[in-house]
């Protein structure tokens, strides 16, 4: 299949998968309509998601002093309106059609935040318009600007509708050379700010430049102390777009949230969360433009919905080495249903984040359209934690670049494809550390009818030496034009049942190696040395 038919099909699907959403799911104000069939005949128990209810009571923000002319900073008006419902036991605050430009957003408990048809909330491009604040980001304790949607122990509130919130990302956002074409890159370093020693990265100020020379951990400055300091590196202290933190009856259903400074929708330890029928655009490009990062919830639904990500897509976390372990908050009963994924570095995700634990996850009925990684498990040494009781079946894929399966025990940082060969071969180098609270395990994991056309390679599973990855099942999956076969390594207890794996080369579809208890339709390798053993899937 050349080129053209390959895009021409990718169109094809995204507009079935997106018209089927529609009317599956028409009247976003009503509220959520699950049948309740999304409960039945789960692999674990769990109960069913509270939804948000709210009274009869609306106000709209243009009587606060509102107005949609793209110029006007409504971020008092807004937060007044919320106030008000607030104060009066709950209700709808509405935004009406019009172009509304604002600051931070806070919501309160019993608020429904409801935006009309052509509403678009563009946030503030202001770095000042957004306090530095104390809380969690890439699961460690840390100081960010503020969200420019937030709530804090709320309880029942929503956000609905029809309009779209914009989180005016790209003038926060560092943006990597060979991400751009010439032309593009050019264009951008004459537009003002920065760009690193080597010119591979441009920042927006010198302040963002500096707050990432100060990063050793991921994005958390080191050696910033006074305010003053801080300030200097707010345009480095990107937030996310949605920020709910231990919150409980969540509901984010029919709206558009797209173009922000980092990922896009973060519910951070609550609980009953419902994202229905929304999408979730962030610039393929965007550094750390997750667009949904679900961390230490429970009791959650994500369901309906389209996401088109800079990162990874559909992720799962508990937080991040000590900070999340101390945390303890595991993310557990979340369903995940109906979703299509475009762009990404993972259609499905768990980790790498994931020290608080993970377990009763299940996820069906995706389409993933090109993302660089389908469904990705990854981790590292010092995280610790436990991912178990996962369960995925009937997703569909095409043209992915590197692995439809990819379980990483070895996760640096780098996104899919950019590590080399050499560099995961120096990493799995090191002495054995004995096993601690700081070894992460992947087990009881359990994936059943996937198909794939167009992908790198089939499948790699890689575990750790100390803490192999442990009873892991797929069955019925198909995967056919894949550049290589599938490899297993450092992995206890792995079962392939109906596997058909159709290479490019047409080599041997199945490297595995350092491995033991590996069941192939039905016969047992007890042992695989680190020789290796390959075999064909058929």
């Amino acid at each position: 299949m050349n080129g053209i038919l390959k895009k021409d099909l990718r169109v094809v699907l995204t507009g079935v998968m997106i018209f089927i959403s529609y009317q599956v799911y028409s009247n976003p104000e009503s509220g959520t309509k699950e049948q309740g069939d999304v409960y039945r005949n789960l692999p674990f128990s769990m109960p069913e998601v509270s939804q948000p209810s709210f009274p009869d009571y609306e106000v709209n923000i243009r009587d606060f002093g509102a107005l949609s002319d793209g110029v006007t900073l409504n971020t008092e008006a807004i937060n007044n309106a919320i106030k008000a419902v607030s104060s009066k036991g709950g209700g709808k605050v509405i935004i009406p059609e019009g172009l509304w430009l604002t600051g931070p957003i806070e919501l309160l408990s019993n608020v429904n935040l409801y935006t009309e048809r052509n509403a678009m909330i563009l946030f503030t491009d202001d770095f000042e318009a957004y306090p530095i604040i104390e809380t969690s980001f890439e699961g460690l304790e840390t100081r960010r600007c503020q969200s420019p949607i937030s709530a804090r122990n709320a309880e029942n509130i929503a956000i609905t509708g029809y309009g779209t919130f914009d989180g005016s990302g790209d003038s926060w956002r560092p943006v990597k050379r060979d991400k751009l074409t010439v032309s593009q890159w050019s264009k951008l370093v004459k537009s003002g700010g920065v760009t690193d020693a080597a010119g591979k990265i441009w920042y927006p100020t010198a302040g963002a430049l500096k707050g990432a020379l100060a990063c050793k951990d991921f994005n958390v400055p080191e050696g910033i102390n006074t305010d003053e300091e801080w300030d200097e590196i707010r345009p480095w202290l990107r937030p996310v777009l949605l920020n709910i933190v231990k919150s409980k009856k969540v509901l984010l259903e029919g709206v558009t949230f797209k173009n922000s400074p980092s990922w896009c929708l973060h519910p951070l330890s609550c609980e009953h969360i419902t994202i229905n029928n929304v999408k979730v655009f962030n610039p393929w490009y965007s550094q750390n433009g997750d667009a949904l990062d679900l961390e230490s919830c429970k009791n959650a639904l994500i369901i309906n919905s389209l996401f088109d990500a800079g990162d990874d897509a559909i992720c799962i976390k508990s937080g991040k080495d000590e900070d999340g372990r101390r945390r303890g908050e595991p993310c557990q009963n979340v369903l995940v249903k109906n979703n299509t994924v475009l762009h990404g570095h993972g259609g499905f995700v768990v980790g790498s984040e994931m020290s608080g634990g993970v377990k009763n996850i299940y996820v069906t009925d995706c389409t993933f359209l090109g993302t660089d990684v389908g469904l990705r498990f990854k981790s590292t040494r010092g995280r610790g934690g436990v991912v178990e009781g996962i369960y995925i079946n009937n997703i569909n894929m095409i043209n992915i670049p590197n692995e439809p399966l990819l379980f990483d025990l070895f996760y640096g940082g780098k996104g899919p494809g950019e590590e080399t060969e050499e560099e995961r071969a120096a990493n799995t180098k090191t002495d054995l550390p004995p096993v601690t609270e700081e070894t992460p395990a992947f087990k009881d994991i359990h994936i059943t009818n996937v198909n794939c056309k167009g992908s790198g390679r089939a499948m790699f599973f890689n575990g750790l030496p100390e803490m192999p990855i442990r009873n892991i099942t797929v069955k019925n999956v198909v995967i056919t034009d894949a550049a290589e076969g599938a490899v297993i390594s450092q992995a206890d207890g792995v079962t392939l049942d109906n596997i058909y794996i159709e290479t490019q080369s047409n080599r041997l579809t199945l490297q595995m190696k350092n491995a033991k208890n590996i069941r192939i339709d039905g016969k047992l390798h007890k042992q695989v040395d680190a020789q290796g053993t390959n075999l064909t899937l058929k």
